[in-house]
């Protein structure tokens, strides 16, 4: 599952190179809301899953949509419409997994230390790790003239806090349930927020198989693939763990777009890529039973 999810995840960037320049970018992502809902209901109603009976889980399910859909993804595809380089957006967004880790830590020092997430001193050295390589990876990127604006950079980290809130919200507050439905609830509380912001957009859509191919993908593969995965890691797996796997996304990334558009792959990638792998191994490893005397 986690490998499927990070090759899935992967071609975020891939689609938002072919999908963006024939369509706003809230456009395009209310559009892909709308069609993952039909497509979850449909699901839903083929298999009969049960949808959360209490209230309280609507809710919770759809400010984990706001945060990890809406906000993330508004924050990230804004970024890179607005001229922001995949290189920067990766290596920002890609901090997440220490953003979580941190508050997961703090967490666990504010009571005292008790079990229930502490990030263990190998698991800080594997987060080290998977950074390191991250900044290899991208680093040929980052001096390449790629425009940075108060709009890009506010965007993006924007992202990165949404998802990683939503992150731990989803962890903290949602019960384990029928992965379709809670996306279906996701989705919609997604459209909801996202769809009065079309209106302040310009720009119209450009209908071609490109942008047909990258919805298509986009709904299939990302949301009802790459989300529902997503949703399953966090409620089966600590928070930091789950998070250290999107170090895999930036090199793993690179090497679609040296298959697909030809782009270099240099030492600096292959290096950062075995670093980010051996990092993430360190973090997502569960630690050895102590041995009895």
């Amino acid at each position: 599952m986690p490998a499927v999810f990070v090759l899935i995840w992967s071609t975020g960037f891939i689609v938002a190179k072919f999908g963006l320049p024939y369509a706003p970018p809230l456009t395009f992502l209310a559009i892909r809301y709308f069609l993952s809902i039909a497509c979850f209901l449909i699901w839903i109603g083929l298999v009969r899953a049960p949808w959360p009976r209490e209230g309280r889980q609507w809710l919770h399910l759809a400010v984990t949509g706001v945060l990890m859909q809406a906000a993330y993804l508004g924050g990230v595809w804004v970024a890179v419409k607005a001229g922001m380089g995949a290189g920067l957006t990766a290596l920002i967004v890609g901090l997440q997994p220490v953003l979580t880790a941190l508050w997961v830590s703090w967490l666990a020092a504010g009571r005292g230390g008790a079990a229930g997430g502490k990030v263990t001193p190998r698991q800080w050295m594997g987060l080290a790790l998977g950074l390191g390589g991250l900044l290899l990876v991208v680093s040929h990127k980052l001096g390449g003239g790629h425009e940075v604006t108060g709009l890009t950079l506010a965007s993006t980290l924007f992202a990165l806090f949404s998802i990683t809130a939503g992150t731990l919200y989803q962890k903290s507050f949602v019960r384990p349930g029928d992965v379709r439905c809670a996306g279906a609830v996701q989705m919609g509380a997604a459209l909801l927020v996202t769809l009065p912001l079309v209106f302040f957009e310009t720009g119209a859509i450009v209908w071609n198989p490109q942008f047909v191919g990258a919805m298509a993908w986009s709904v299939l593969a990302l949301t009802l693939g790459g989300s529902s995965l997503l949703y399953l890691l966090i409620q089966r797996g600590a928070a930091t763990s789950v998070t250290s796997l999107l170090y895999l996304v930036p090199p793993t990334t690179a090497l679609m777009a040296w298959l697909l558009f030809d782009e270099a792959i240099t030492l600096a990638t292959v290096v950062g890529t075995a670093l980010t792998a051996l990092g993430v191994s360190f973090v997502v490893r569960p630690a050895k039973p102590p041995v009895a005397p």
